[in-house]
């Protein structure tokens, strides 16, 4: 099995598995390969140290600083703001943006948090697709009862919701968190 740190054009790092890589590098060819985060599929190996487990020696420095992996980074559902509108437009753009100055582990920790909210939100919510606007005004207006939902709607209809008063946000999903939670 071969673990490999990989990272998008957008500066999102991941880890993959393969079974060689002949299975990556074929993978990736075929666009199988993505980011979690964004979808993109062009995607490059971040240079990483094997780490071999010989069952012997000393256990490795795990002072801060030291490449310990910082607690609690892990992928598990977090809290959000319950009713959302599901951006399925979300563009990636050929230039990649200016990364913010910040320590690799703060950006995998920030990572880390919007897919916990991201995964939050597709769980605790219904797919009412492009029938967002629409429902929503009938949540608020109590023609339906009131329940989380999630779907499309364009810039003017989510404009018109905020000046109707009705509470909505927008949020990135990638595609691949759109089909059935595992």
């Amino acid at each position: 099995m071969k673990v490999l740190d990989l990272q998008c054009r957008l500066g999102h790092s991941f880890e993959g598995w393969f079974g060689s890589q002949v299975d990556y590098d074929t993978q990736r060819e075929r666009g199988l390969v993505t980011c979690p985060v964004c979808n993109d599929s062009e995607i490059t190996k971040k240079l990483s140290a094997p780490r071999l487990n010989l069952g012997h020696g000393t256990a490795p420095n795990s002072e801060p600083g030291q490449g310990a992996e910082p607690a609690g980074a892990g992928g598990t559902a977090g809290g959000s703001q319950a009713r959302a509108a599901d951006a399925s437009s979300t563009a990636v753009s050929n230039a990649a943006p200016a990364l913010p100055d910040l320590p690799p582990d703060a950006l995998q920790q920030m990572q880390s948090a919007m897919m916990k909210v991201v995964r939050h939100v597709m769980a605790n919510t219904e797919d009412v697709g492009s029938q967002f606007a629409e429902e929503a005004r009938k949540i608020h207006y109590g023609e339906r009862e009131e329940r989380n939902i999630r779907g499309q709607a364009t810039r003017e209809e989510t404009e018109a919701l905020i000046d109707e008063g009705i509470d909505v946000m927008a949020l990135p999903v990638p595609e691949n968190l759109k089909g059935p939670l595992q």
